[in-house]
């Protein structure tokens, strides 16, 4: 079974108070190596963006004016998730968006026998520090500089290499530059071998963290 790791950004906390979906993000992986498959798309909610929502991942309301609606992309989703095991960083809060979303359209909704929640795992291997996706990627050594804002696309490259190292996997990482945004398969096959260890050291670093997880801190 082929993997697939999903990001959403939205414009609030809670679906059912009027909260949408404005980006998904979903990347491909069979035995979490990149096929080079992705769905990604903006998504015009049909209402405004907070100025909370805003500072977070900089989608405004006129950049979104203008993007396909939940509802027009939802059968591309729903063929691209199908029958794969899906991995998400703090599953509820994404789970609660899509398939608030995929409801209100009366399509069907995620199976949550196919989801795996990136955060439970971190919060079994880590308990008692803070397992946002930005502290496992510092405990991990993976390199942040890109993430300038939150950005559903580049958050599934980093949770795959978190989820690597959380499972003590070792496989390439994959370059988002070499896969397309329509979901053609990248004819490019360049993977960065660079193997991510954790030092001893840097686990004994992190003995006080925020209490609050990375959706938690959403906005």
């Amino acid at each position: 079974m082929n993997e697939i790791f999903l990001d959403t950004e939205t414009t609030g906390l809670s679906f059912k108070e009027g909260h949408k979906v404005v980006e998904i993000a979903c990347v491909e992986t069979k035995d979490l190596v990149a096929t080079g498959k992705v769905f990604h798309k903006f998504i015009n909610p049909k209402r405004s963006v907070p100025e909370e929502a805003f500072k977070v991942h900089g989608f405004s309301s006129e950049f979104l004016s203008d993007k396909d609606t939940f509802d027009k992309v939802a059968d591309e989703f729903i063929q691209f998730v199908k029958g794969k095991k899906i991995i998400i960083h703090n599953a509820p809060f994404d789970l609660s968006f899509l398939n608030g979303e995929l409801g209100a359209i009366k399509k069907k909704l995620i199976d949550k026998n196919l989801v795996i929640d990136s955060l439970s795992i971190a919060r079994n291997k880590f308990p008692g520090t803070s397992n946002s996706l930005d502290s496992l990627c510092k405990k991990f050594n993976i390199d942040l500089s890109k993430r300038t804002k939150h950005n559903a696309l580049l958050d599934c490259e980093l949770l795959r290499e978190v989820y690597i190292n959380l499972l003590d996997a070792k496989e390439p990482k994959f370059n988002l530059t070499n896969i397309k945004e329509d979901n053609n398969v990248s004819k490019e096959k360049n993977y960065n071998k660079k193997v991510l260890e954790i030092p001893e050291s840097e686990i004994n670093l992190h003995k006080q963290f925020l209490k609050k997880e990375l959706k938690k801190n959403y906005y």
